[in-house]
């Protein structure tokens, strides 16, 4: 039985209620900048070794919320556990990112391809998300995730990480049928995958679409956002007798917020590139907004760190439906100091009357 939840700032804003504050959770809050999380990487051995350990990836998952005041929790794992439960040689190289032995090329390839069994195939992410359910203690929620579908398509079909992603786009092109079955499979397995996470334990789910913004906005809808929906439409809506909150963020998506908000998901990450206000302006009130300072803004010195935090926190404007979260994820050479300030400012701020 796990513990009724203490504070569920978060999950009220992602339905656009009323908060006392802005809830703040960061991306990537567990992670490389955490003096602990180099201690635990280095004693686990590698990244993909403290995926697959439940309670390693427990650990790491509640070192940042142990750290600062944050109003939630982010499962430690990676959006590319599908691909590497299809068996596709998932690793991980030191300073290259990940590589998979076997890329999906062809047809062919396509067709040898599965949908995993998230009860024993990702049963290392199940068991995580109930073992920091339990160890959370009701603190505050936890947040499971997922890649979309067109995103985890691009490394296993390039390989790895691309800078072109010349070889995804060529089947995009060249052979769009084969693109769709992939995306397809790739939909059903994020819908099982999401919905035993939240079956676990995860109080709200989020879509990572890192690379939707690399498609013109026809492909967008076609290879990205339609899939998407079909996944947000698929969720368990409900859990531990309340509304399980579902989040999409594309990097780069700033002008298609509007069409996002359309596909029936309760908040959009908003990247530092789009305005809050403008941001606002286009989902009105429809749907939440995460976001949106921009990472960088961490490496500055601690009074500008605070100014271009009351930025976002101004620019979004009074009333509810606000998470307060960076534009992507927190780099490496980030002092936790730093995190500290903005937590700190982001907690202590109330608009203006």
């Amino acid at each position: 039985m796990n513990a009724p939840l203490v504070n569920d700032s978060l999950l009220r804003a992602l339905l656009r209620e009323p908060t006392p504050r802005r809830p703040i959770w960061l991306m990537r809050q567990a992670g490389r900048y955490l003096p602990e999380y180099r201690a635990t990487r280095e004693r686990a051995g590698g990244f993909l070794e403290m995926c697959t350990n439940p309670q390693i990836a427990c650990e790491i998952t509640l070192q940042p919320v142990e750290r600062f005041p944050l109003d939630a929790a982010i499962l430690f794992s990676d959006i590319l556990t599908i691909p590497h439960a299809m068996r596709l040689g998932l690793a991980f190289e030191t300073g290259e990112g990940p590589r998979f032995d076997r890329p999906v090329r062809s047809a062919a390839d396509i067709a040898r391809l599965f949908v995993p069994d998230p009860a024993s195939d990702l049963r290392y992410v199940v068991d995580a998300v109930a073992l920091i359910r339990r160890e959370l203690r009701g603190r505050v929620p936890l947040i499971g995730f997922a890649g979309s579908p067109w995103t985890v398509a691009t490394y296993m079909v390039e390989g790895g990480g691309s800078k072109t992603f010349a070889r995804i786009k060529r089947m995009m092109y060249g052979a769009p049928r084969d693109l769709h079955r992939l995306l397809e499979l790739l939909a059903r397995a994020t819908i099982a995958y999401l919905n035993a996470q939240i079956a676990a334990g995860a109080q709200a789910v989020m879509l990572f679409d890192t690379w939707g913004g690399t498609l013109t906005p026809a492909q967008y809808r076609e290879f990205s956002l339609q899939y998407m929906a079909q996944i947000v439409d698929a969720l368990t809506r409900r859990a531990d007798g309340r509304i399980v909150p579902r989040i999409v963020f594309t990097k780069g998506g700033g002008a298609w917020l509007d069409r996002i908000a359309a596909i029936g998901c309760d908040a959009a990450g908003v990247d530092w590139t789009t305005g809050l206000a403008a941001a606002r302006a286009a989902v009105g009130d429809r749907i939440a907004l995460q976001g949106n300072l921009d990472p960088a803004a961490l490496l500055a010195p601690p009074e500008v760190l605070r100014a271009e935090a009351l930025r976002v926190l101004a620019d979004y404007g009074p009333g509810p439906g606000h998470v307060f979260n960076l534009g992507h994820g927190i780099t490496p050479d980030v002092d936790p100091e730093n995190v500290a300030v903005l937590v700190d400012t982001v907690r202590g701020y109330r608009p203006p009357a």
